[in-house]
């Protein structure tokens, strides 16, 4: 079989962006041998095939893998064909949280409760829910309370493949009013 139309197939049939070791794992399951180097020459030769005005999407790497979108051109189109709203918003508690959850992760909710000053139980299950945030362990501070990070959802969600593509706090915030302790 040929590996550029396997690997163009598995990117179809995928709803979230797909990782090297996914790629790998296929390709073994199937009980064939291919080098990092093939795929991503394959990627690449995808990534050219699909630029052109002659395809609506897109060859994109997000959120530490590589999937097929829509071009921006045609996102406002296809909202209003599946009658939603381009982006699915948060609210502003659950934003916040996040915005606390990437740039200070791992971080445990009474942390996140320290800073936003209200309790975030919901928020936080909300966002467990949403499957943008996920458990990364226990810190090992008395009552060994739950660490919370960014999942690769989130990554894939917001179109950046690691939180270090966030602005630097100092770009959006005022060193005065910098409440997460990052930038001073």
């Amino acid at each position: 079989m040929n590996v550029l139309l396997q690997i163009e197939a598995i990117l179809f049939t995928t709803e979230h962006a797909v990782n090297m070791e996914d790629m790998f794992n296929a390709f073994a399951a199937n009980d064939q041998e291919v080098s990092e180097e093939e795929i991503l020459d394959c990627l690449k030769e995808l990534k050219a095939k699909f630029v052109g005005k002659d395809f609506a999407f897109e060859l994109v790497k997000s959120g530490g893998g590589y999937q097929f979108l829509s071009k921006a051109d045609y996102h406002e189109w296809i909202s209003k064909f599946l009658h939603q709203k381009a982006n699915k918003k948060l609210s502003s508690a659950a934003m916040e949280t996040l915005s606390i959850i990437a740039y200070k992760e791992p971080v445990t909710k009474s942390e996140i409760e320290q800073i936003r000053g209200v309790n975030a139980d919901y928020t936080v299950h909300k966002l467990l829910e949403k499957e943008l945030i996920s458990i990364a362990g226990k810190a090992d501070s008395p009552g060994k309370p739950v660490l919370y990070t960014v999942s690769p959802y989130f990554l894939d969600y917001f179109g950046i493949n690691s939180t270090e593509e966030l602005p630097q706090l100092k770009e959006i915030m005022p060193q005065e009013e910098n409440v997460l302790g990052k930038g001073e």
